[in-house]
């Protein structure tokens, strides 16, 4: 009994050894030497044996919006206005004489009272025939509308109609003869599935520099009385929104369209992580009023005062 005893406390031992050792090695090996504990996959690839300390998952590879991007980028147009205001004319190019003797060396100066004024802004197509959503401060005053597509093509616009009360505006575009004429319209998303802390892309053309996304979140909803539109129910994001990104695309991380960037809180005139766009719901509304209508008709409930006159005391009984 005692010999047995003996004998199974040795073999008890050796295991316990052998696993320590064993467990050593695996550790050493796994910390200095990863990649001996990978066997090739299948498809010849390799499987990662090891997963994350403690989290019981596979590694995940960083969040990607390139296919949010990708789908977007096309219904995302760049918007260049030209505006030509008027000077007042020198009164002296009305005097026959003083245009005799001096009209072809001041005629610059004073006989062409029209200077041309570039602006720049962005656009959302969003109909296969060509209308575009766009921002009424984008195309105010202005007298020649030019558009750019994602594809590089330069088509004339026509403005459909506006409605400044909430700085949208919806034009037309048409391309000439010969040429493809249907377009890329953006996927309208809805609001009551969006919340704060959604990520967000911003799609326009900042500065002029080009197509550009940024990515952020959703800071607030329903931001009211900041004095920028008579009916305000913005959305406020994080993503950077730039002079130039007006009227362009605010969309969730589907590419789906939530928001049309309207204005930035700035003191620089650049991006201080504080931007507004009016939410695809409201844009809804006012697109599909200015393609049937031409306007935006709106309701109003209050009341007026008035002088009594006996007209009217006599008509009330009073």
């Amino acid at each position: 009994a005692g010999f047995r005893s003996l004998a199974m406390k040795r073999l008890w031992l050796i295991f316990a050894q052998t696993v320590t050792i064993s467990l050593a090695v695996y550790f050493v090996v796994s910390t200095l030497k990863p990649e001996w504990m990978a066997h090739p996959a299948p498809n010849g690839g390799i499987v990662q044996v090891l997963q994350s300390a403690g989290s019981g998952e596979a590694p995940k590879s960083a969040a990607s919006y390139s296919d949010a991007a990708r789908k977007v980028l096309p219904s995302v147009v760049h918007i260049f206005t030209t505006q030509t205001p008027r000077q007042p004319r020198h009164p002296l190019m009305d005097d026959p004489l003083f245009r005799h003797f001096f009209g072809e060396r001041f005629g610059e100066k004073f006989d062409d009272d029209r200077q041309r004024a570039s602006g720049l802004g962005s656009g959302v197509i969003v109909s296969s025939d060509g209308y575009v959503l766009t921002n009424y401060h984008v195309i105010e005053m202005a007298d020649a509308i030019e558009v750019a597509l994602n594809d590089g093509r330069k088509l004339k616009a026509t403005v459909v109609g506006s409605d400044p009360e909430t700085d949208l505006a919806v034009l037309r575009i048409a391309a000439p003869a010969g040429q493809e004429t249907r377009f890329t319209p953006i996927t309208l998303g809805r609001m009551d599935g969006v919340r704060v802390g959604d990520v967000v892309l911003a799609i326009g053309n900042p500065f002029g520099v080009g197509q550009s996304v940024t990515m952020g979140i959703v800071s607030a909803l329903g931001r009211t009385q900041l004095g920028i539109n008579t009916f305000e129910d913005f959305i406020q994001t994080d993503a950077a929104i730039n002079p130039g990104n007006s009227g362009g695309a605010l969309t969730d991380a589907a590419g789906n369209l939530i928001g049309i960037n309207t204005a930035i809180y700035s003191r620089s005139g650049g991006s201080l992580g504080i931007g507004f766009a009016i939410p695809v719901s409201t844009a809804r509304t006012v697109l599909e009023q200015i393609i049937q209508n031409g306007n935006v008709t709106r309701g109003w409930i209050g009341i007026e005062a008035q002088e009594i006159t006996p007209e009217i005391a006599e008509s009330f009984g009073l």
